[in-house]
C-alpha cells in the first residue's frame, strides 16, 4: 500500500472557458469539482493503476466534508484526521483557446490560471492527532509521498518530521513541496525529492553554493538544474528528480544521473502534471523498477496528465503512445 499525505486538502474547482475576457462577463462551458491538493492527486492516479493507496491530511467544515464525500464516491480510501477549520478551495480557469468573439483588447491568448487559498489554521492539539493517525497507518504502507503545501499553524519543518518517522518504520518517504519545507524535508533524509526547476531554484538559497567546478575538457557539461539537485543531495535527500514541464525531467540519483525527455509537447491544463509525475516514481520505488524505466513511466504519465482536463486524471491513450517514445539519457 502507498499512503499519500495531503496537509492542505482542497475542494477543487476547475472553469473551462473559451477565450477568457479579464474585463467582461464570461461564459463557463464545464465546470468540475472534486477533491484535490497534490497527495489527492497522486491518490487518484494510483488508484487508476490499479495500486493500493490510503490518502490522509487534515480537513474540515462543510469544504473538507464535501473532499471527503468525493473521494469516497471515487472509491479512494481516506483517513483524514478532523479540524475546527475550514479547509479550502482552489480555483483554476483553464482557457485551452482563443475566442474570437472575445475583443482582442480583453481577451488571453490560452492558458491556465491557479487561484489558491491559504487554507486553514491547524491547532497545535489536531496536529498531535494526526502524528498519532500517521503513526498508525505507517505499520501498513510500503512507501508514502506527502505532498504540496502546509497549512497555517503547521511548522515548515514538518515534513522532515513525517520523513525521519516513515523512516523509523523503515517506509521510503518521496517528498513534493516548495520553499522552506521543502528546504527542510531533506534533513529527514527522504528517499525521493521532486521539486519543480522554479521550486529547485527557491530551494538552494543565495548563499548554499550550487557547486562551481567545471568538468574537464572534453567531458559534457551537465544539464541545467543538475549542480542544484547535487546540492539537495548532499543536504540529505537521497535523490532528487526535477520537473521540467514540456522538457521532461532530470534525476540524479546514488545508481547515477539521467535526463527524460518527451518526443512533442502536449497542449492542455498542466495542472496536476507533477502529481502523475510522482505516482510514478512511488509506482518504481515499491516496485523496485531500474530508475531508466522509472523515469519513463513517470515521464509518460506527467505529460498524460496534461492531456486530461482535469488534475488527478490522465489520459491512458496518450500515455500509451508517449511511454515507448521517451527517451532517457545519462549524465555524468
Amino acid at each position: 500500500m502507498i499512503l499519500t499525505v495531503t496537509l492542505n486538502v482542497a475542494l477543487d474547482v476547475t472553469y473551462l472557458v473559451h477565450g477568457v475576457d479579464w474585463n467582461g462577463v464570461n461564459r463557463v462551458r464545464a465546470v468540475h469539482r472534486r477533491a484535490g491538493g497534490k497527495g489527492v492527486n497522486v491518490a487518484r492516479v494510483l488508484a487508476a493503476l490499479g495500486h493500493e493507496v490510503i490518502t490522509t491530511g487534515v480537513a474540515g467544515g462543510p469544504t473538507g466534508d464535501a473532499v471527503l464525500a468525493d473521494l469516497a464516491l471515487a472509491g479512494i480510501a481516506a483517513a483524514f484526521t478532523p479540524i475546527a477549520a475550514e479547509s479550502r478551495t482552489t480555483l483554476v480557469v483553464s482557457d485551452p483557446e482563443i475566442d474570437p468573439a472575445v475583443p482582442a483588447s480583453h481577451r488571453t491568448a490560452g492558458g491556465n490560471a491557479l487561484f489558491n487559498e491559504p487554507g486553514p489554521v491547524v491547532t497545535a492539539e489536531e496536529i498531535a492527532r494526526f502524528l498519532s493517525h500517521y503513526r498508525g497507518l505507517l505499520a501498513q504502507a510500503d512507501a508514502v509521498v506527502m505532498s504540496g503545501s502546509l497549512p497555517r499553524g503547521v511548522r515548515a519543518d514538518f515534513y522532515a518530521v513525517l520523513t525521519a518517522m516513515a523512516a523509523d518504520h523503515g517506509v521510503p518517504a518521496i517528498v513534493d513541496a516548495d520553499g522552506a519545507s521543502l528546504r527542510h524535508a531533506v534533513t529527514g533524509r527522504p528517499t525521493i525529492v521532486k521539486p519543480n526547476a522554479d521550486e529547485l531554484a527557491r530551494a538552494v538559497l543565495p548563499g548554499i553554493p550550487a557547486g562551481s567546478a567545471q568538468p574537464p575538457p572534453g567531458v559534457p557539461q551537465p544539464p541545467p538544474g543538475a549542480a542544484e539537485a547535487a546540492v539537495l543531495r548532499d543536504a540529505g535527500a537521497e535523490s532528487v528528480v526535477v520537473s521540467l514541464g514540456a522538457d521532461g525531467l532530470l534525476a540524479v540519483t546514488p545508481q547515477g544521473s539521467w535526463r527524460a525527455r518527451v518526443p512533442y509537447a502536449l497542449a492542455g491544463n498542466p495542472t496536476g502534471a507533477g502529481d502523475a509525475l510522482v505516482a510514478g516514481l512511488a509506482l518504481g520505488l515499491v516496485e523496485g523498477m531500474p530508475w531508466p524505466e522509472r523515469l519513463r513511466r513517470a515521464t509518460a504519465l506527467g505529460a498524460a496528465a496534461v492531456a486530461a482536463p482535469v488534475a488527478g486524471d490522465f489520459d491512458l491513450g496518450v500515455y500509451d503512445a508517449l511511454h515507448p517514445a521517451i527517451t532517457i539519457t545519462p549524465f555524468p
